[in-house]
């Protein structure tokens, strides 16, 4: 465990406020003043995160636990670089394209690293860079992309409940139920934290 008041998951999960640049998506696109979001502010909107043991994926009790509580009855792994995704220019420009999905996205980062964007409620995006031993849960409904970081690798662990539905509703996609639900769940969060706020 780290040190007091330091979250561990922070050495392989990190999110800021991002640019407006359209420079190289690979980069990191830090705002002109780094503006940071802490892993609290990304559970708000619903991110979930963890931090597991890469090397020992196969018999980590922490990863067992996770997938059992939480119903990931499906595994399986992508590779996403030039040498190994097949049709990888066209691939890595469709993760890069705003969507949703009507299931969670659930992904662990076990070699390399890459970037999920998210939106926040102002419909800001928040980078979220996912290293080796990263796992995230992006709930259905948020909007979102993807892309590689400037190393070009990640191999990343993709967990699922049931049969896996892998498909993408391109923004925009607000009359899905799923979107809406999450919304709904999103406005709850904000007048909980407004209560909590109020009363302090």
């Amino acid at each position: 465990m780290g040190s007091a008041g330091k979250d561990d998951r922070e050495e392989v999960i990190q999110a800021w406020y991002m640019d407006d640049s359209d420079e190289d998506q690979r980069l990191p696109h830090h705002r002109n003043s780094k503006e940071f979001v802490s892993l609290d502010k990304l559970a708000e909107l619903g991110v979930l995160s963890w931090r597991l043991d890469a090397d020992n994926y196969e018999t980590d009790e922490e990863l067992k636990k996770i997938r059992e509580s939480r119903g990931y009855s499906y595994m399986d792994f992508c590779e996403v670089c030039p040498e190994k995704l097949p049709n990888y220019e066209e691939k890595i420009k469709n993760f890069f394209e705003e969507h949703l999905h009507t299931d969670e996205e659930i992904r662990y980062c076990v070699a390399g690293s890459g970037y999920f964007d998210v939106r926040d409620h102002n419909d800001a995006w928040i980078r979220v860079w996912v290293k080796k031993g990263g796992m995230i849960v992006l709930p259905a409904g948020m909007y979102h992309r993807f892309t590689l970081d400037t190393d070009n690798y990640i191999k990343a662990m993709r967990l699922f409940v049931g049969d896996p539905i892998w498909t993408p509703f391109n923004r925009p996609h607000d009359h899905l139920p799923a979107r809406k639900e999450y919304l709904e769940a999103l406005g709850k969060k904000e007048a909980a934290n407004t209560a909590v706020d109020a009363a302090a």
